[in-house]
């Protein structure tokens, strides 16, 4: 069974109702990325955290996968695939999608604070004096801006391996999830599925290369079917 590894951004979460900070006012919820999503934030208000991301929690709870997770899901009668999100959702877990690696942490989970590894399923809210059996408070289990995104090397060696590669929802600028395109094999079919594409530097060096300028609600599916009856991206 081939291998088809596909990275997926806020595009296609957004697509489901759940906000991103690349939205025209580049505020997350009248948050800024400073306020809210780094190690100094934590440090100098952590209530204030918790609280953003409980209610992003409560937003998750209410929003529900869009035909874009679906269609990846069902791929898997087909293939082995393999999903590299840097969206912090589950909703490609609950459209059905089994192989998931999280690079940017998971909104409904939380870690201790002082041991990472630690790392607890979470679905309400989560206050100060919530601690770990050894007794360190709990944090959101996400990698705030700043932080090494300790899951990448993972995501490399599924890249390395993959027989076709699908990049849906993301402009492509954020590293170093951008860059898992350059550790594929450049002579394998590549999707790009995105209203506005961008290439990077990766993406514009592979060999074949199919574009779709669609949300990913209609052109996941429609990339889907041209996997499966086997046809060839364009020669870029």
């Amino acid at each position: 069974m081939k291998k088809l590894v596909v990275l997926t951004g806020a595009g296609i979460s957004a697509e489901s109702g759940i906000k991103t900070f690349r939205d025209a006012d580049g505020l997350w919820e009248n948050h800024s990325i400073e306020e809210v999503a780094t190690p100094e934030a934590w440090l100098e208000n952590p209530a204030l955290v918790l609280e953003f991301y409980n209610q992003r929690r409560k937003q998750l709870l209410q929003v529900k996968p869009n035909a874009g997770h679906y269609a990846l899901a069902e791929l898997e009668s087909d293939f082995e695939v393999h999903i590299i999100t840097q969206n912090v959702d589950d909703l490609h877990e609950r459209a059905g999608s089994t192989r998931v690696l999280h690079l940017h942490g998971e909104l409904r989970k939380v870690r201790s604070e002082r041991f990472q590894d630690l790392v607890y399923d979470w679905s309400d809210d989560l206050h100060l004096g919530d601690h770990c059996p050894q007794g360190y408070q709990l944090r959101p289990h996400i990698v705030w801006f700043g932080e090494p995104v300790t899951m990448i090397e993972s995501a490399v060696v599924l890249a390395k391996q993959a027989d076709l590669f699908m990049v849906v929802g993301t402009s492509l600028q954020v590293y170093p999830a951008a860059g898992l395109m350059r550790y594929a094999p450049n002579d394998i079919p590549f999707y790009y599925i995105d209203p506005k594409p961008a290439l990077n530097l990766e993406l514009s060096l592979v060999d074949q290369l199919e574009i779709l300028a669609e949300n990913a609600s209609s052109g996941v599916p429609k990339a889907a079917e041209w996997i499966r009856h086997g046809k060839d991206p364009g020669l870029q």
